[in-house]
């Protein structure tokens, strides 16, 4: 028997101490980097974005990945792909944890839009605002002081 799966993760993280070091003239670079790597690991993108200390990706996970190997391999590769490349001068580390929210894909395109503004997002909210409404939605439970 084949195994089938459809399960959207959001994931979550952020430049070490929330620096807002991604400068924007270099972030497609990134963002298409990263792609490289979901792509290499049978996973689907749906959307990645982000903003100078955070980013999201909506991918789709192949059934033998783990979402810890994933978010591992993601933030180690990078990082060493924007030190190689000099991408971001002010960048030194991702964060050390992360988050990853699960969504049906009738959440699919709701999700894409709001990967897709984040700019415009971030006028309104910043990034703690919006983690802490990302858990609560999800019914994480948490300690702020443990967050960041």
């Amino acid at each position: 028997m084949s195994t089938y799966t459809q399960i959207l993760y959001q994931i979550v993280f952020s430049t070490k101490y929330r620096k807002p070091v991604l400068l924007k003239e270099n972030r497609d670079k990134l963002f298409q980097y990263i792609a490289g790597i979901l792509k290499n690991k049978n996973c689907f993108l749906y959307r990645i974005n982000g903003v100078e200390d955070h980013l999201h990706i909506l991918t789709h996970l192949h059934p033998a990945i783990s979402l810890s190997a994933l978010v591992k391999d993601i933030k180690v590769a990078s990082a060493l792909y924007i030190k190689e490349q000099q991408l971001f001068p002010a960048f030194t580390h991702w964060q050390s944890g992360y988050g990853a929210f699960t969504y049906s894909i009738q959440d699919k395109d709701n999700l894409i839009r709001y990967i897709k503004n984040q700019e415009e997002h971030h006028k309104k909210f910043d990034y703690k605002e919006e983690y802490i409404k990302l858990l609560q939605e999800n019914d994480i439970a948490f300690e702020e002081k443990y967050l960041f």
